[in-house]
């Protein structure tokens, strides 16, 4: 059965900067026991109301960024999508009370297409991505994720993508400050949060915006981390908690990256 996966995907620039993280990525097809059937991505950057799925034959490539190179928006990820995937999700969350909504135009954006981009560059494997809704927080996130758990024995790659850190206000200093060390702010948050991670500190990690050093620094909104937790659900009760890749672009965002398997 395929694990769930939570990925940092970083800038928009990733496939075309020399960072380990895109180094990982790259490999990162080797860390599942096997291919998935399809992929469901739940993306930071798709907010919604209510949970929805983008039921399309074709995925276009959306590139929702703007004062990049040229070279960043001639990428295309042209996966398929998958209607019979986005009608199984829409099953699931109503089976548990929750409405699904469709749209029937929408592509992916760079929080889907950039790790797959790197992970399943030959773009062959049908693609649907799921909306979060930034304002209900973790818990509900977490829920859903456990909603969905059915799809991994189904052979679909449950991804969330988001960032393990995120505070964009310090970008460009840090950016700019090349061999700058990682700040205490980022790695103290970071080292928390792994910790309750692998201790399966659930509660704790619910409440981190009380709990953890650093929350809302490194998180001023929490669209990048619910991701995260949709992944946690995903992974089961109990679930054994890998982190298969830590490592830090421009200064303050963690590229951390990790699996949540089968049930100890």
């Amino acid at each position: 059965m395929l694990p769930s996966l939570f990925v940092s995907h970083g800038a928009p620039t990733l496939p075309m900067t020399d960072a380990p993280a895109k180094t990982f990525l790259e490999g990162l097809a080797g860390h599942l026991p096997q291919r998935p059937k399809a992929i469901l991505v739940i993306s930071a950057h798709w907010e919604t109301a209510v949970p929805t799925v983008n039921a399309v034959d074709a995925n276009e490539t959306i590139h929702d960024f703007g004062g990049f190179p040229r070279a960043l928006y001639e990428l295309q990820y042209a996966a398929p999508g998958s209607q019979a995937l986005a009608q199984r999700v829409g099953a699931l969350l109503s089976a548990q009370g929750l409405a699904c909504a469709q749209d029937t135009r929408r592509g992916l954006d760079h929080g889907a297409w950039t790790p797959l981009l790197l992970a399943f560059p030959d773009a062959d494997i049908p693609v649907v991505q799921l909306s979060v809704q930034s304002g209900f927080g973790p818990a509900y996130h977490l829920a859903l994720g456990r909603t969905l758990q059915p799809l991994r024995e189904e052979g679909v790659l449950i991804l969330g993508s988001g960032s393990f850190t995120h505070d964009l206000s310090q970008f460009r200093h840090y950016r700019q400050a090349v061999g700058h060390a990682e700040p205490e702010w980022v790695s103290a948050f970071a080292d928390w949060f792994d910790l309750a991670l692998s201790q399966n500190r659930t509660s704790d990690l619910l409440d981190y915006r009380r709990l953890a050093p650093f929350a809302t620094r490194n998180h001023p909104t929490e669209e990048h981390l619910l991701p995260l937790y949709v992944a946690l659900g995903a992974g089961g009760a109990d679930p054994r908690v890998e982190r298969l890749h830590a490592s830090t672009t421009h200064g303050v965002l963690r590229m951390d990256v990790y699996s949540f398997g089968v049930s100890q």
